[in-house]
């Protein structure tokens, strides 16, 4: 039974054995089947040049075999919540930069989907991960990972850009408006001018954001 027991970690698969009055008695092999979409997710991660780690409370066997169908080389098992919180920090400390991503949706994974840089939740998931979580996809699928970085990475790219156009409008339009032309034209700009203008300022940032509706994040 031992034996089977062992056959049963190293397929991916946790024993759990029961014992009456002090004698084994029995052994119950558990397993998680697979998401049928995690290895195209990690794959197209890998192709992003992202690193992907896997850390699981389950049996370190288990997770080594689970993480090889997936293709995933960095997988560490049988850990505690504080123990992966450990990892993550580690993690942390050896890279250079980037945000370092937590993806979990069990009540084991709450400390470390705070320790996290970006702590990611599945909607599915328990709910003490979703108060933590920073990020929680609604969907149950894997594939919304890729998608919310695809749209994360748009959004910050947005955002500068927003900040550029602020900035050179401040840097022209304000001097204009205190009167630096006059010496050159003799000219004074309209306070109501210089009101349209700043509402069309505004008008071309919120332009600018509204390009996120058409992001392909598929």
């Amino acid at each position: 039974m031992l034996a089977a027991g062992a056959d049963g970690g190293a397929a991916g698969a946790t024993t759990v054995f029961a014992a009456v009055d002090g004698r084994l008695a029995g052994a119950f092999v558990i397993a998680d089947p697979v998401r049928p979409e995690a290895s195209a997710v990690v794959a197209g991660l890998r192709s992003r040049g992202l690193d992907v780690a896997m850390l699981s409370g389950d049996a370190p066997d288990a997770t080594r075999h689970v993480a090889s169908l997936v293709g995933i080389t960095d997988a560490s098992g049988g850990l505690s919540p504080a123990e992966k919180t450990a990892h993550i920090e580690r993690l942390r400390a050896g890279r250079h930069e980037g945000a370092l991503v937590f993806v979990g949706d069990g009540i084991n994974d709450a400390p470390a989907l705070a320790s996290a840089d970006v702590g990611i939740a599945m909607g599915s998931g328990a709910d003490v991960a979703l108060e933590t979580a920073d990020v929680t996809l609604l969907s149950g699928g894997l594939e919304a990972v890729p998608r919310a970085l695809r749209l994360a990475g748009a959004t910050m790219a947005v955002v500068r850009q927003n900040l550029l156009l602020a900035f050179l409008y401040n840097v022209l339009a304000i001097p204009i408006a205190a009167g630096a032309l006059y010496p050159l034209l003799g000219h004074v700009t309209s306070p109501m001018l210089a009101a349209a203008a700043m509402t069309l300022s505004s008008l071309s940032v919120i332009a600018n954001s509204l390009r996120l509706r058409s992001v392909a994040v598929d």
